[in-house]
């Protein structure tokens, strides 16, 4: 049986912690946070409260990272931590919502911003983003070496478009009227805490994929030591872009209109340069392209340890004979991801449905490192979780009640993701009696 090829290194896996959350979310999701939450201060605190739990989120996974250097990551900590049943859970869900619903959302991000240039009808959307998941899931097929070049490239092109944003902003905002309300004590929007709980949906979607740099741990070069660094540089690098790109979209317009428009980047930049948004349609195109460029690379790795341990289809344990990738697991996620894409429906949907039921399990992996500290004590672990054991907490606890919250405002899109994991058990319970 052929192997995994360890050719990844730490800028590598950076640039895919980094890459893996700077997609679409940060260019689209403001605007459905405008709405729930309209108030330019409040605004920015939920973008640095998503923060914080993607850095408490990094904090705590670093450990589990260094603990677990095996392909899967995520579905390995909760394998290990809960039993067979949550692990194939977790990726059963991956296959079916998370990582599908990600590259179905970023297709038709990709999609809507290619109308910048190219006049295209609801079906010939739909047709690129189909073609765009397809076509690179194919070129990913072709090695980790391949993978890492892309992954650099797009990532590296997409914080210059941000770092673009941001200069427009601090060099023409003085020409703009001064639209945004900062104090967090004035004009407050009824129903706050309710109000910022809905908010961090669209924010906790857009920091979300960091972690994907824990499902290429058995590619990793050194990665008891590559793994957590490149978690724990990502998520802190994410969190300031964010909060960065969001302060400029405050100053160059109005929180009404960023309540508007699904282009706030390009809507915000076309605002005090003519033609303005174009470029940056461009760029942030090139982002949402890279970034479906990860989430075809990353998870499948989840499905071929999967496959491996003998809790999923054969077929897909097994590797390209010339590449030495998962092929078959990625083809199957890019063909999953178009029927969503062509059934599912709006970004909105799309959105929560994902991010309920990633956040749920990123709390169960999180809590793990508790069961890990118990039931491992003695094992080697090349890093701790700076904090412990307050940091695992706050990361677990504020997930917990955003799961718990998504349920009470969005209960189908959050039903819909609780029929997937019923459908899982049964289909482990009849994998389980075939093999016996």
């Amino acid at each position: 049986m052929s192997d995994l090829q360890q050719k990844l290194s730490l800028a590598g896996l950076t640039m895919i912690a980094v890459g893996g959350s700077i997609g679409a979310g940060i260019f689209v999701t403001p605007y459905e946070i405008a709405q729930v939450l309209p108030h330019g201060g409040w605004m920015l605190v939920v973008w640095v409260l998503g923060g914080l739990v993607a850095l408490t989120g990094a904090l705590t996974f670093a450990e589990l990272g260094g603990l677990f250097p095996k392909a899967g990551g995520v579905y390995v900590y909760l394998r290990e931590a809960y039993g067979p049943l949550a692990g194939f859970l977790y990726g059963w869900v991956t296959l079916l919502v998370i990582n599908t619903g990600s590259l179905a959302a970023l297709g038709i991000t990709f999609a809507e911003y290619a109308t910048f240039f190219v006049p295209l009808s609801s079906l010939g959307k739909t047709l690129l983003a189909a073609g765009v998941i397809a076509g690179l899931t194919l070129l990913n097929i072709r090695g980790v070496q391949t993978s890492q070049t892309l992954v650099n490239t797009f990532t590296g092109l997409k914080l210059l478009a941000i770092a673009g944003i941001v200069l427009v902003a601090v060099i023409w905002s003085p020409s703009v009227p001064h639209h945004t309300n900062w104090s967090l004590s004035s004009d407050l929007p009824a129903g706050l805490s309710g109000a910022l709980l809905t908010a961090l949906v669209g924010v906790l979607w857009s920091f979300g994929g960091w972690h994907h740099a824990t499902y290429l741990s058995g590619e990793a070069i050194d990665p008891r030591r590559t793994v957590p660094l490149a978690m724990l540089l990502g998520a802190a690098v994410v969190t300031l872009t964010y909060v960065l790109v969001n302060m400029a979209y405050l100053w160059l317009l109005p929180v009404s209109s960023i309540a508007s428009s699904i282009r706030v980047a390009g809507d915000a930049v076309g605002a005090v340069i003519p033609q303005g948004g174009r470029w940056v349609a461009a760029a942030i195109g090139l982002s949402v392209f890279g970034t479906i460029a990860i989430y075809t690379m990353s998870a499948p790795r989840i499905y071929f340890a999967m496959a491996r341990d003998g809790v999923f289809f054969s077929q897909l344990s097994k590797l390209h004979p010339r590449f030495h990738t998962p092929a078959n697991a990625m083809m199957v996620q890019a063909g999953w991801a178009i029927v969503l894409l062509l059934f599912w429906g709006t970004f909105s949907n799309l959105i929560t449905y994902v991010t309920f039921m990633d956040i749920g399990f990123m709390a169960l992996a999180g809590f793990s490192v508790f069961i890990f500290r118990r039931r491992q004590a003695a094992a080697e672990r090349p890093y701790r979780a700076l904090g412990y054991p307050i940091t695992p907490l706050v990361f677990s606890g504020i997930s917990a009640v955003f799961v718990l919250n998504t349920l009470i405002q969005r209960p189908m899109q959050a039903l819909a993701g609780l029929v997937v994991v019923l459908v899982g058990v049964l289909l482990y319970a009849r994998i389980k009696n075939k093999s016996q």
